[in-house]
Parts: C-alpha cells; sequence; structure tokens
C-alpha cells in the first residue's frame, strides 16, 4: 500500500496530557448534566478520535524554492516593515509552502504552512484573501493538513490558507512572562508581522479571517475582539472562549506547565492581574465582536461511548459550561452568531474538521466569496 505524503501523514501521539487530565478530572463533575441544557445532539463522525499529537515547532528541512508564482526569489522580497523576514521557504507540494519567518515580536525563526488556492498561479495580477487556521495545545503548525482534508476542501475557494506556529503552548497571545519586555508575542507575530509578509510575497489581500482548535479557537476569537474589523469572521471549535470562567486558568496553567514554562508566566495571577486576564479574555471583549461573522461549536463531551478516548473526552467537557456562558453573553449583548453546541463528542480532529465545514459559509461571507 503507498504511504501519504509525508506532510500528511499522521503520527503518534507523545504520551497523555497528563497535567490537562488531572485538571479536567477535578472541574469535569460541571459537564456531567451538560447533555441536556442545550444545542443539538448529534452522532460522532465515523472516524476514530485521538488525542492531539505533539511535534516539533521547527519547520522541516527541504529545499527551499524560488518559486510560488510570485516570480521572485525570497532574497528579493522586501523584508516587511515591523522587520519581519521570510528566511526560507520550501515547496511541499504544488499549492503547499512552508515558511521559515523571522519574527522580532517573538524573537526567534518561526514555522509557518501556506497553502495557496489552485488558481493563483494563472491569475498574477488578482490579490486573495486570507483565512488563518490556527493550530491547538500542544501540535504544531502542521496539524491543520496532517489532520484534515483542508488542502483539498480549499482548492476551488479563492482563498489563501496560513497556518502559523503559535509556539509549544498553542496559545497565540502576547505572555506576560512576569513583565519581560522580550516575552514572546504571537499575537504580534500572527496578526501584523506575518499579514505584512502574506502581502509581500503572496499578493494577500486586506480580508481576512481566523478560525481555530482548542487553545486556536480561543486565538481565533481573541484576535477578532482586540482587533476589531480586522477579520470579517471568527470561528472557534472547542475553544477556551472565557479564560476567567470556573476551571479555565486551571487548564490555561496546565498547558504552560506541561511546557515546563515558569507559572503565571501567560497573563500572570488570574487574581491579582485580573485585568491583563480580562484584556486577553473573549468573553469579556465580547462587545468588541460587534460586526464580526462568528461561528461557535462546542462538545458537552460527557454522555458519551467513545472508551478510547476517555482524556478527550473529558477535555471537552471540562469547556461545556464556558462556551454556554459565552454564548449566552453574545445573544445578551445582541451580537449574532452561528452556535453548535452537541451532545457528547471529544476534543479532537474528526469533530474539529466537520466543525470547520460546517461553518465555512460563515468563513466565507467574511472573506467575500461564496459559501
Amino acid at each position: 500500500m503507498s504511504q501519504p505524503p509525508a506532510h500528511r501523514r499522521a503520527r503518534r501521539p507523545r504520551g497523555t496530557f497528563t497535567a490537562l487530565a488531572v485538571s479536567t478530572v477535578l472541574i469535569a463533575a460541571g459537564a456531567t448534566g451538560a447533555a441536556g441544557a442545550a444545542g443539538a445532539t448529534t452522532a460522532p463522525p465515523t472516524a476514530p478520535p485521538t488525542a492531539p499529537p505533539t511535534a516539533p515547532t521547527t519547520a522541516p528541512t527541504s529545499t527551499p524554492t524560488t518559486g510560488s508564482g510570485t516570480g521572485l526569489a525570497v532574497g528579493e522580497v522586501t523584508p516587511a516593515a515591523s522587520g519581519a523576514r521570510i528566511v526560507s521557504e520550501s515547496r511541499i507540494d504544488a499549492r503547499t509552502f512552508d515558511l521559515t519567518v523571522d519574527s522580532p515580536a517573538v524573537g526567534r525563526t518561526l514555522p509557518v504552512r501556506v497553502v495557496l488556492p489552485a488558481g493563483f498561479e494563472a491569475q498574477p495580477e488578482r490579490t486573495w484573501p486570507v483565512l488563518y487556521l490556527l493550530q491547538g495545545a500542544h501540535d504544531d503548525y502542521t496539524s491543520w493538513t496532517r489532520e484534515t482534508d483542508v488542502e483539498q476542501f480549499l482548492a476551488d475557494k479563492d482563498v489563501i490558507a496560513v497556518m502559523p506556529s503559535s509556539g509549544p503552548t498553542g496559545i497565540p497571545t502576547d505572555w506576560w512572562g512576569y513583565g519581560s519586555r522580550s516575552a514572546p508575542d504571537y499575537e504580534t507575530f500572527q496578526v501584523e508581522e506575518l499579514m505584512e509578509l502574506l502581502r509581500l510575497r503572496y499578493r494577500a489581500s486586506g480580508v481576512r479571517a481566523v478560525a481555530g482548535v482548542s487553545t486556536g479557537g480561543y486565538g481565533a476569537l481573541a484576535f477578532a475582539a482586540r482587533h476589531p474589523g480586522t477579520f470579517g469572521a471568527a470561528a472557534s471549535y472547542s475553544g477556551i472562549v472565557d479564560t476567567t470562567a470556573y476551571g479555565m486558568p486551571m487548564v490555561l496553567n496546565a498547558i504552560v506547565a506541561r511546557e515546563e514554562l515558569l507559572p503565571l508566566s501567560l497573563w500572570g495571577h488570574p487574581l491579582f492581574n485580573r485585568d491583563l486576564w480580562n484584556r486577553h479574555n473573549p468573553a469579556a471583549q465580547a462587545r468588541q465582536l460587534t460586526g464580526t461573522r462568528l461561528y461557535v461549536s462546542q462538545g458537552s463531551g460527557i454522555p458519551n461511548i467513545d472508551f478510547g478516548n476517555l482524556e478527550g473526552v473529558l477535555l471537552e467537557g471540562s469547556l461545556w459550561r464556558q462556551a454556554q456562558g459565552f454564548t449566552q453573553r453574545l445573544e445578551a449583548l445582541g451580537i449574532p452568531a452561528e452556535v453548535h453546541l452537541y451532545s457528547g463528542g471529544s476534543h479532537a480532529w474528526p469533530y474539529w474538521q466537520r466543525e470547520f465545514k460546517a461553518s465555512w459559509p460563515v468563513l466565507a461571507a467574511g472573506l467575500g466569496l461564496p459559501s
């Protein structure tokens, strides 16, 4: 049997999320009665959910290319005004490129995957909208192409898909780092630096939308709220959408701890640095989402017959209450959103791929594309 391409090959997960599992078991009791609370009951996808794998956060080694339809070698592309620059560009297949980007905001080089529309090279004068697809915790920038059929799905959609690294935790934010000026700022890297480079290299237009899974779902709604008007649409699939809701600081701190980073380095203490936490909280900043097309999906986790992925079930269930609270806040503010709160489910890619495709009409509208 032939092997799938290297960039689509599934990888074996690295152990279990020990720190996350402990925290989710402690707070999962809040989700045990969730199934009857709200949302439609849906059957699980046919593919068996698996825990997200861990992968390196550096770009794969391959021969750099000077192609991509721009007609320019990497060295000929003007660096962004921010100082960010593309260090290397590797062609993975006809439409997929891996970049290594030197980011002043993060203070290091970072990998980025770019998937071009099928008509990119045939229309050299055209500009293209951009869809950000954000990774989850303890995963990497290749996860969307590794775990889903997003390349095929978007082939005829006239959009550039970009999948930037969010670092080892997958939390795309400006880290507090105990007040250090050198703390990494993944938000500026993704929202500002990377977009400049996409305009220079791939003829990106100013139209964009953002979607993400898990911590990437947090990033999608946080970016839209913290940069009003920048994203035409935002979608969260099993995201942490209320960072100060019951149990959520525990989950976020467990993510940080698993990567052996200093405790409280994210945004400080959730009580003593409450203002900083609120400034990064999509729920606290929900009013700023006015005018952005929204899609929010979340499973209850329990009840569930997927005993092979108990950790994913518990983690999904631990996010249920905060997702309900977030969508209720949107409703109270009169902010329209397409909401899919479903019974069961797991914190895993088969559900997220289903939700991504279900959310496409919302994302397409935000990108100015037909659904």
